[in-house]
């Protein structure tokens, strides 16, 4: 079955890794994801990742008083790298080959990132995860996803979430939330609908980069989203 995209960006958080515990990697929920992107890996579609760090490392929330916000930053990128590699072996171990590049020099662990050779990493077959964020504090990782979409002429951010698209309001505190199939990057904006941050949404409405927000714990979204099936919420010009 060919793909909707050619080349897309893959956006995972940190909590996806820790499965039904707080805090950590559960193996179980590593490999299922593995596995969910293998299924659209297959489908030719080339695929950078991008995960966050929070299932380690919440850097405004974990940081209490004695560590400062740039510190606790650095942290959390240091948090995404060790997820970015937990992702790779899962991958490998099932046959996906795949590189990490991160913005945070550490030879002995994965590339540094280098715009050109990623792309030549995709266009070999070869999957991406982008860790270490932006390299910089104050930048979110769905601001790195963005940031590193643009960058690598992706086609459309996948961002996989708890819930199956993007709602009104939160649908746990108000049952009249309603999920939106369509929104516009500026209504996400204006609304504050909580998908992604402004600067990542602006970043994509300034390169016309749409946005699909779906459920991970639906078995063969990724597959879905990548074939361009209507999945979740749509976020577009």
């Amino acid at each position: 079955m060919s793909s909707k995209y050619r080349r897309v960006l893959l956006k995972l958080s940190g909590e996806s890794l820790c499965g039904e515990a707080k805090h950590g990697i559960d193996p179980k929920a590593l490999l299922s994801i593995a596995r969910e992107i293998k299924l659209a890996h297959e489908r030719g579609v080339q695929i950078g990742i991008v995960v966050g760090g929070g299932n380690i490392w919440r850097g405004l929330k974990d940081r209490g008083e004695a560590i400062g916000r740039v510190t606790a930053d650095y942290m959390g990128m240091l948090a995404t790298i060790i997820n970015a590699l937990a992702l790779q072996d899962a991958l490998e171990d099932i046959g996906v080959p795949t590189r990490v590049q991160t913005a945070i020099d550490i030879q002995k662990l994965a590339e540094a990132y280098i715009r050109r050779r990623a792309i030549r990493h995709l266009e070999k077959g070869r999957l991406v995860i982008f860790a270490g964020g932006t390299g910089n504090p104050y930048f979110t990782t769905d601001t790195a996803a963005a940031l590193r979409a643009v960058e690598i002429e992706a086609q459309a951010v996948l961002k996989a979430t708890k819930v199956d698209g993007v709602y009104t309001a939160d649908p746990k505190k108000d049952k009249r939330a309603k999920r939106l199939s369509r929104v516009t990057f500026m209504e996400s904006i204006k609304r504050r609908l909580g998908v992604m941050d402004t600067t990542a949404l602006t970043l994509c409405m300034e390169n016309q980069l749409p946005i699909v927000v779906f459920a991970l714990a639906e078995p063969g979204n990724i597959a879905r989203a990548v074939n361009g099936q209507k999945v979740g919420t749509l976020i577009s010009e």
